[in-house]
């Protein structure tokens, strides 16, 4: 079973990681994928553009961030097991988000979108060698593992799992 290294995640993932800390990599990949469709499918397609605050991303918006933040944490992890040295620079996810369409899809498209990438993620981590796991990188100026990035990919929606429900769903 593997385990996070805690102390050495940056503290902007830490929070993340702590959502999942006690699984094992793999379980949580799947599981975090699998509470949080259960409950993204259950909302209505008249809720996707609804936005808790001013200036709040929309429940369609926040979907497609949590996939385009867990395609570039996949990239990274791809790239450390490979023993790829070369530095990987941030991302501003208030950037991506306008710029991403989610206005112009269903909550029902980006659910089974997320599906499908949660499964190809998956099918990466699979394919891992402890070895591999251990390896890290520089991105955005943090060193991280493959395997510490594999907890940000779960921890990071369920934070966001956590932020629909309790302010988009509440009611």
């Amino acid at each position: 079973m593997t385990k996070p290294d805690l102390d050495s995640i940056p503290l902007f993932y830490r929070g993340y990681v702590e959502n999942v800390k006690d699984l094992d990599v793999m379980e949580a990949l799947q599981q975090s994928s699998k509470v949080a469709l259960t409950i993204f499918r259950t909302i209505p397609e008249d809720m996707g553009e609804y936005r808790y605050a001013e200036g709040k991303w929309s429940i369609k918006e926040l979907l497609n961030h949590m996939m385009d933040a867990e395609r570039i944490f996949a990239y990274r992890a791809l790239r450390f097991s490979r023993n790829d040295g070369t530095p990987l620079p941030g991302f501003e996810e208030n950037d991506y988000a306008p710029n991403a369409n989610a206005q112009a899809r269903s909550v029902t498209t980006l659910c089974d979108e997320m599906e499908r990438l949660r499964a190809t993620t998956i099918d990466l981590y699979s394919t891992f060698t402890p070895e591999m796991l251990k390896r890290d990188g520089t991105a955005n100026n943090n060193r991280l593992s493959v395997l510490n990035l594999g907890y940000v990919i779960a921890g990071h929606e369920t934070h966001h799992r956590k932020i629909i429900v309790e302010r988009y769903l509440k009611n």
